[in-house]
């Protein structure tokens, strides 16, 4: 990992945390000198109990090296640790490290899975395998939690993170595309998740094997599912842009359909309408969208805006009203 990335890591902070009953400690001249590692581990403390195993063993201080440095991809001794890893499995560190994080994943242990994937991307950033099961780690571990938002956000926007990343250095890999869709997808960007998830279809066209056939089932369908979500994203598109008449125009044909009660659809409608001097049908589509979410005050704050340009002060100081009494239940629910 570059030291750009490692100032932005996302997830370090939960991962040392859960190493962080980690015991260090130096091993003697004796036994560096008997393994052929005095050299690389000489006055450097090494992990003598971290997860991997009750046993001290070359292989089970190796591994713990990498979930050490995996956790904190800066850790002092990250050097030697690697060239110990190295000096243990030679030119087969990466597959031992990456079968070792599949363990762990596969017993649904998905943040140790992570460490590992990680401390192979340190020496080895390329790799197809460590990105890929890197990915599916994060993604994993985020969907197995329900409580902690920030936990979520920040394995979440990795995994998209890692994902983008696969599709770029290993352009011909197809299921890196199926599962940055779906990242995609989750995060409201219909354009992009159908633009990749085509990717996915294009290179899984000669495949064959049964199972890549029922993902690309699962994708045709997906893919029909994303053809008015697109065409809504390409009319909010136009609004962020300040072009109003053709966002309304887009926006406007789907507020009979599927997409009726999604409240954005009437809020961007209303910012078109309200931009355009159109004040009673923004007036319209504000209430319409607050049908949908009653609690919005952002959305009360356009429609106040909104009556204050006619003169209409009565309706405005109802909405402002309105904003302070929900403001004020808010707080005594903190409380």
């Amino acid at each position: 990992m570059s030291k750009q990335k490692a100032k932005q890591d996302r997830i370090a902070k939960y991962l040392q945390n859960l190493n962080g009953g980690i015991l260090f400690d130096e091993l003697s001249d004796k036994y560096l000198k008997e393994a052929g590692v005095f050299e690389i581990l000489h006055g450097i403390p090494v992990p003598i109990a971290a997860g991997v195993s009750d046993e001290l063993t070359t292989l089970t201080i190796a591994f713990g090296m990498a979930r050490v440095i995996g956790a904190d991809t800066n850790f002092k001794y990250r050097d030697s640790y690697i060239a110990y890893i190295k000096h243990i499995f030679g030119e087969g560190a990466s597959k031992a490290l990456i079968a070792e994080g599949a363990k762990y994943g596969q017993s649904e242990n998905y943040d140790v899975a992570t460490m590992f994937f990680r401390a192979v991307l340190i020496f080895d950033p390329k790799s197809r395998d460590a990105l890929y099961l890197y990915g599916r780690a994060c993604k994993d571990a985020y969907e197995q939690e329900d409580e902690d938002e920030s936990y979520i956000g920040s394995f979440k926007a990795e995994s998209l993170e890692v994902f983008e990343l696969l599709t770029m250095i290993h352009p011909d890999f197809a299921m890196g595309y199926y599962f940055l869709g779906y990242g995609y997808a989750n995060m409201g960007l219909y354009t992009k998740a159908s633009l990749t998830w085509e990717s996915f279809i294009e290179l899984t066209a000669a495949s064959g094997d049964p199972e890549i056939e029922e993902l690309r089932s699962e994708i045709s369908e997906r893919l029909d599912t994303l053809e008015e979500p697109v065409k809504i994203e390409e009319g909010v598109n136009c609004v962020l842009s300040g072009d109003y008449l053709g966002g309304l125009e887009i926006l406007s044909r789907y507020k009979d359909g599927n997409y009726r009660d999604w409240w954005p659809l009437w809020y961007y409608m209303a910012v078109c309408a309200a931009s355009l001097g159109e004040a009673e049908s923004a007036i319209d589509y504000y209430k319409q969208a607050l049908i949908y979410t009653p609690s919005n005050t952002d959305i009360m704050e356009e429609l106040a805006s909104v009556y204050t340009a006619i003169g209409d002060q009565v309706n405005a100081s109802k909405y402002l009203n309105k904003i302070d009494i929900v403001k004020n239940n808010i707080e005594q629910e903190n409380l």
